[in-house]
């Protein structure tokens, strides 16, 4: 019997539920994948409708859960295997080496400096508009702040040829080419599952043009581009010309309620994103004109409609309700002309834009099928973690102990992840209650 719950994803959703588990005396393991948790949220400049800084509400969360005396993030991380049962699970959990020490590296940031391939790797990070070395930490926040090396593209660890100035700028002694990839068993009585999502690659969606039109990017790039931490410090430039746009088009339900890329289902926050995106454009530069086309507004949550007249009000954005056939470009300005169909006249028309930022649709992370598999869970009919009862159990997997929440159930937003996540640590903690019950009164009963 364990009183430890192992959380899958290290996003909003797992730190608040590590959180609340932590605060009521339970032991947590937490498991992400990526050198640093805090997910999606930490890419994003603002949040909606109250325009609040992202990583200012995030940060705290972060470094509040990495440094909490019930709660353990193992970084670098994947799950292997998981057997058992509730109360009793058996997860083996592979760590991979990230070639720094952790217990030494201090986040200086020497050896990123030293590196003989800075700024010559692609950032993932920033969606590839910056760059970055093979040692590097991923963002200014990072939780860890602890350096890694890039086993793919470091020289040492690729073709065994460098000068390793790296080792000799680290004074601490931290990088260790040697250290290996470990597998350790944790031994749990609950699992939360909270690995979040990933956004679609509109590259299929060719009528747009995204990877042929340099100013065509999608709503995830636009959010680094504008972000303060961001490759160009927060100014929105445009990739052909580094010139201000002044003229944005955004269009929505880009890979969503579309059957052709396989996603029919709307992903019900991206109309908020979109006027989110417009207002920061318009705050930046109150000359911006920005223009959305939208299918349907969805604006359902708290304060949404009102964060829309918001936008139409203040910020002067303007809603056309249509779906562009085509995106063409001037070969010379390398402006965009949007075509689409005016629901209103019933006529072809055109707007002309500086950049197009495309709102693409939110769907299941890589690898989420294999997880499945490992855990026992089940999967719905678009690849999201699929609950016993989305109404009366929306956390409740098939597995009695394996709980899921946040946005690998459904596209949602982060006040509904983060309430996921306080709801999946309740059942987690109620599971483990409910089965050192049991152990008690058959112990009782045999002592009769």
């Amino acid at each position: 019997m364990s009183d430890t719950v192992l959380i899958i994803g290290g996003g909003v959703c797992g730190i608040q539920a590590a959180l609340d588990l932590g605060e009521k005396g339970h032991h947590v393991v937490m498991v992400e994948k990526e050198p640093s948790i805090g997910g999606r949220m930490a890419l994003l400049d603002k949040v909606f409708p109250t325009n609040d800084c992202s990583i200012c509400i995030l940060a705290p969360k972060m470094i509040t859960c990495f440094n909490h005396h019930n709660v353990d993030v193992f970084t670098c991380a994947r799950i292997v295997e998981v057997n058992g049962k509730a109360g009793d699970f058996k997860v083996k959990v592979k760590r991979s080496s990230r070639y720094v020490d952790e217990s030494k590296c201090t986040g200086c940031d020497a050896c990123t400096q030293a590196c003989v391939l800075k700024g010559k790797i692609s950032d993932e990070w920033n969606q590839g508009f910056g760059t970055r070395a093979a040692a590097y930490i991923p963002f200014m926040q990072a939780v860890p702040r602890v350096a890694l090396i890039d086993p793919e593209n470091c020289l040492q660890l690729t073709k065994g040829k460098c000068k390793q100035k790296c080792v000799e700028a680290c004074q601490r002694g931290a990088i260790d080419f040697e250290l290996k990839d470990e597998v350790v068993t944790v031994d749990a009585g609950a699992i939360i599952v909270a690995t979040g999502l990933d956004i679609y690659d509109p590259t299929p969606v060719t009528e747009y043009g995204y990877g042929r039109f340099d100013n065509v990017i999608h709503s995830m790039e636009y959010e680094r581009l504008i972000n303060a931490s961001g490759p160009t410090g927060g100014h929105l430039t445009r990739r052909s010309d580094g010139e201000r746009p002044k003229r944005i088009a955004y269009i929505q339900c880009v890979g969503a309620r579309d059957v052709r890329s396989g996603h029919p289902y709307c992903c019900s926050v991206c109309c908020m994103y979109a006027t989110k995106d417009a207002i920061l454009a318009y705050m930046h530069h109150d000359d911006t004109e920005n223009s959305i086309f939208y299918t349907d507004l969805r604006a359902f949550g708290r304060g949404f409609d009102e964060y829309v007249k918001r936008g139409r009000d203040e910020y002067k954005i303007k809603y056309i309700r249509a779906r562009p056939g085509e995106i063409t470009e001037d070969p010379e300005t390398r402006n965009l002309l949007v075509w689409y169909d005016d629901t209103e006249s019933g006529g072809v028309k055109s707007l002309e834009a500086d950049m197009v930022v495309l709102s693409t649709a939110f769907v299941p992370p890589p690898g989420i099928d294999g997880l499945a598999g490992v855990l026992g869970v089940k999967t719905d009919e678009y690849g999201f973690f699929q609950a016993d009862d989305d109404l009366l159990a929306p956390m409740d997997t098939g597995v009695n102990g394996i709980y899921i929440a946040g946005a690998c159930t459904r596209p949602m937003d982060v006040t509904d992840a983060v309430t996921q996540g306080g709801g999946a640590a309740d059942r987690a903690a109620q599971a483990i209650s409910e089965v050192s019950g049991k152990a008690k009164a058959g112990t009782a009963r045999q002592g009769v």
